[in-house]
């Protein structure tokens, strides 16, 4: 019989946590979520210097037992006295990713998107867990970095994610909450040997501990020290100066990738995806991008697509893109001194400015367009109308903000370009009408595959 375990398995794991702000748990309702919450919870009530303590649900709305699984943490957390928060995730399936993961994906990007600085989020990744992803990986041809598995701790967006109990397996916590008088919900899909994941805790782990009965903790181990390992060889880099573009998307210099060898240039773009808290790329993949900038033509841009996020080349880089979601297909309405955030687009304003400016009166109302094919510009300093194509690759705008700029127009009167300047127009001077006052046309573009 599993050894039952304690709160105090906890001390170590959160002696450096109790400035954080907020503690939250991660709480789906199965044995793991539920040994966490009931874990933390006596901690905390054992420790008057503890943070608050809230637990989040995220209700990805794919199960028909979706809302019976967040009625049942609802009322563990009554029962508990424990605050508790239901979110609600979209899940959006994407070229090359199944259910699972685009399940995980939406589930992160919201815990990233709610959680704040200074807040840490508690996760029940476990010993079974952690050698479920070594072995994964492993048979995916991961390297140093991917065979480390899962880190007890790393960045989430502003806040922290912490795994305390990667040194326990499945059995202790069960025998925990069975000790506790708690239930907790069986997702029937855990069932599902057609999952790479379930194929191996149903079928081939059984078959390794009948052979090997602590091969949990010596995998354990050995992820560890990779790393370990790891850790190492990142701290004995020396990371470019990132860059960024005109528009604020991060990148590394192309050159600091085609001068060193295959292997080193994937630590270099692993590290700085780690620093960036996004998940590292399949090795197979990041082979194939460096292969592809090593072979492309000058004026080609090849690019890698995790299905979570895309980088790409564009001239003498390799950019983080935004994430996918187009600009809007309808005209925005904005009056001077107003602010609009866009979805796919950023914060684009109207704001007052000192001498040369847009003109306008203040209860005037101008328009945000978006691009159809075959606009002319006329920049204010420009001698002739030029293709707008042309005047954003001047301005060195991005090919994948191209379709996002926004188009300032006073009635049929194109005013202003976003990221290019205002054009030469019945309004643009240094001087107005009398009740008229210089603007200017300020875009703030957000890439959102970046955590502010």
């Amino acid at each position: 019989m599993a050894q039952v375990i304690r709160h105090t398995l906890l001390d170590g794991p959160l002696a450096d946590h109790l400035q954080a702000s907020h503690w939250y748990v991660a709480f789906s309702g199965g044995v793991d979520s539920t040994a966490l919450l009931q874990l933390l919870n006596t901690w905390c009530r054992a420790n008057s210097d503890a943070p608050p303590l809230t637990a989040l649900h995220v209700n990805h709305g794919i199960q028909e037992e979706a809302t019976e699984w967040e009625n049942h943490c609802a009322w563990i957390c009554r029962f508990l006295d424990v605050p508790f928060i239901a979110l609600h995730a979209e899940v959006e399936i994407r070229r090359g990713k199944g259910l699972e993961a685009a399940a995980r994906e939406a589930r992160y990007a919201l815990l990233e998107e709610t959680l704040e600085e200074g807040e840490l989020l508690f996760m029940g990744h476990h010993l079974d867990d952690q050698v479920e992803t070594f072995f994964l990986r492993l048979l995916r041809g991961a390297g140093v970095e991917g065979l480390a598995a899962m880190p007890r701790e790393r960045p989430l967006g502003q806040a922290r994610l912490l795994r305390p109990l990667l040194d326990i397996s499945r059995s202790q916590l069960q025998a925990y909450v069975k000790a506790q008088g708690l239930r907790w919900i069986d997702d029937p899909s855990n069932a599902e040997t057609s999952l790479d994941r379930n194929y191996l805790r149903k079928e081939v782990m059984p078959l390794l501990e009948q052979r090997w009965p602590a091969y949990r903790q010596t995998v354990s181990r050995a992820a560890d020290h990779l790393a370990g390992i790891s850790a190492a060889r990142e701290q004995g880099l020396s990371l470019p100066e990132p860059c960024v573009s005109t528009l604020g998307d991060p990148g590394l210099p192309l050159d600091a990738l085609l001068e060193s060898s295959d292997h080193d240039a994937g630590l270099l773009i692993r590290s700085w995806l780690r620093k960036l808290a996004l998940q590292l790329p399949d090795q197979s993949l990041l082979a194939e991008f460096l292969r592809q900038l090593r072979e492309a033509a000058t004026d080609a841009r090849p690019l890698l697509d995790t299905g979570s996020y895309r980088l790409q080349r564009y001239r003498e880089h390799v950019y983080l893109l935004p994430g996918d979601s187009p600009p809007p297909d309808e005209v925005i309405n904005l009056a001077p001194g107003e602010t609009r955030d866009i979805p796919g687009v950023g914060r684009v304003a109207l704001r007052r400015c000192e001498g040369e400016g847009i003109w306008l009166a203040a209860d005037e109302l101008l328009e945000l367009r978006w691009r159809n094919g075959g606009e002319r510009v006329r920049l204010a300093g420009g001698k002739r109308s030029k293709p707008l194509k042309k005047v954003l690759q001047q301005a060195a705008v991005p090919p994948w903000w191209r379709e996002r700029v926004p188009l300032l127009y006073l009635e049929e009167e194109l005013v202003a370009v976003g990221a290019a300047g205002p054009c030469r127009s019945s309004r643009w001077g240094a001087e107005g009408q009398d009740a008229e006052a210089p603007w200017e046309l300020v875009w703030e573009a957000t890439n959102t595959a970046v955590c502010d």
